[in-house]
């Protein structure tokens, strides 16, 4: 009977979950912001790409002059991060403006529920013309346009960087049509040529270009093949000091020989060096997309007035605490670049400190649109916040990710991520939380949670995660059947058969419960 009780209980705080409507009219309303004229607004997505792999952040060698351009032009958003580090999840809560518990998109195979809200049907209602250009990714079979949007094409599932077979089709507004060539190049031609469809509307427009690279398996395009052959790698980590003595966990030391490690990148013996001179080859093609959508801008005359913002839809690791890949709730893992610009709201130049999450895009895109945000939406407007950087804003960041089978090495684990300390903790799973303070250990090496000294910074921010965690439902685990294969395995040349030493603070010499009888 109390399983019963528990279960409806569930049930009754996730329907109180407003997300889905049966009609667009149900749809919350979003009035009006005065004195807010709708302005057009691009919003460009990429797969994979980290946070610092751009030349103005010092990169030792990568050129993105067109996304340096967005920053020096712009505004850079240098504490982006997203509320789950992985495909689905983070795309679905920039749609919805949701944290992942709630919009239950938690893992690359699951469709979105059925009725679920994305912003742009806002747009829609408000007068918009609408376009998504490129990956979708959620419901890997299945590239059907979604509501919201006027213009749609996409492919299924990840796609691919050059057609697989002469058959092979992508999903044009319902139809199908043969990919021609290389999916970065193609997708900014779809993506050209809809603008230029719009210079004679006068109905402001939302263009959403969602490119599959920079994920894997890492392809440049021709012209950038090569081009980072002979690049020195040697300022790649290769998770130095993630050891027993500096607490870290486990799980983290033995999934070096997974999947995810550089010991076994994706179960082959490439190795991280070639992975990562392919990953840069192929975001060169991602940063002649971005100067190809802003010189079609300049060309209709809309350049200043139009709000361009670019996001990767989660973080990359490449060889910290000996990863690779995402998932984690490390820094490389969960951060992402962010740029936006649009001249006539700011000058150049400007970067924002305050910690901006993929939940706040929605709500920004409807700002610009001249809409108030439905109360129902976790995340906010920073439309203002380049311009206004002591306004009110949040202290702390919640991160959640949940076990997948398909890749069995990473736990479950919730992360509170403030401005000074992270806090880490793992569902199900016999090892150490986490403790770290980013303003002197920005590696997350030495973790502090067993430090006498850090214990009341530790309860007290256990204590707010699971306070924002429990808000409406989040404290019930989701769960799907898993789909497809499990990448369980290891590598008996780099010590296969071997597991990692517990954290030493574990660990105890002498029996710790004397009164045992």
């Amino acid at each position: 009977m109390r399983s019963i009780i528990v279960s409806l209980m569930s049930c009754l705080i996730l329907s109180s979950i407003p997300t889905a409507w049966s009609t667009a009219a149900e749809m919350p309303a979003t009035p009006k912001r005065p004195g807010v004229k709708p302005r057009n607004v691009i919003f460009v997505l990429t797969d994979d790409h980290r946070y610092d792999a751009m030349g103005f952040m010092g990169h030792p060698f990568l050129e993105t002059p067109n996304l340096d351009q967005l920053a020096s032009g712009g505004v850079h958003l240098k504490n982006a991060f997203v509320t789950t580090s992985l495909c689905s999840p983070s795309r679905a809560s920039i749609l919805t403006g949701l944290y992942t518990h709630k919009h239950r998109v938690i893992d690359n195979n699951r469709l979105v529920p059925e009725g679920t809200v994305f912003f742009p049907q806002y747009l829609q209602r408000a007068g918009y013309s609408t376009a998504y250009i490129g990956k979708w990714h959620m419901g890997a079979a299945n590239d059907d346009p979604r509501p919201g949007f006027d213009h749609w094409i996409s492919f299924r599932g990840q796609g691919n960087y050059l057609p697989p077979g002469p058959k092979y089709t992508l999903n044009v507004n319902g139809e199908r049509v043969k990919q021609k060539g290389y999916i970065t190049d193609e997708m900014t031609d779809y993506a050209v040529d809809w603008l230029e469809q719009q210079k004679d509307s006068d109905k402001p427009f939302f263009m959403y270009l969602s490119h599959k690279a920079v994920h894997s398996n890492f392809t440049p395009a021709e012209r950038h093949k090569d081009r980072y052959a002979n690049a020195d790698l040697s300022f790649l980590p290769r998770g130095e000091g993630i050891d027993a003595e500096n607490n870290s966990p486990r799980w983290v030391r033995d999934q070096r020989n997974s999947w995810h490690g550089i010991d076994f990148s994706y179960h082959s013996d490439n190795g991280l060096d070639y992975l990562y001179r392919r990953y840069c080859e192929s975001l060169l093609a991602v940063d002649d997309s971005v100067g190809r959508v802003m010189e079609q801008l300049k060309k209709m005359g809309v350049h200043d007035e139009t709000l361009v913002i670019y996001m990767g839809d989660n973080g990359f690791m490449w060889g910290e605490h000996g990863l690779i890949d995402k998932r984690v709730s490390y820094e490389e893992s969960m951060r992402v670049p962010m740029m936006m610009h649009c001249p006539d709201l700011y000058e150049g130049g400007k970067v924002v400190q305050q910690v901006i999450g993929n939940i706040d895009v929605g709500p920004t895109v409807l700002h610009a649109a001249g809409l108030e945000t439905p109360d129902y939406i976790d995340g906010t407007s920073f439309l203002d916040l380049p311009n206004q950087p002591t306004m009110d804003w949040r202290k702390n960041f919640l991160y959640v990710y949940y076990w997948e089978k398909n890749f069995p090495q990473t736990p479950t684990q919730f992360a509170l991520r403030g401005d000074r300390f992270k806090y880490i903790t793992y569902y199900g799973l016999w090892d150490t939380d986490e403790l770290y303070d980013l303003t002197t250990d920005p590696g997350e090496k030495k973790n502090l949670l067993h430090d006498p000294a850090y214990k009341s910074v530790a309860k007290e921010m256990e204590t707010e995660l699971y306070r924002m965690l429990g808000d409406a439902g989040g404290m019930d685990i989701p769960m799907n059947q898993p789909k497809g294969n499990s990448q369980n395995k290891r590598w008996s040349e780099k010590g296969g058969n071997e597991s990692a030493d517990f954290p030493a603070a574990m660990v105890v010499e002498e029996p710790a419960n004397q009164e045992a009888k």
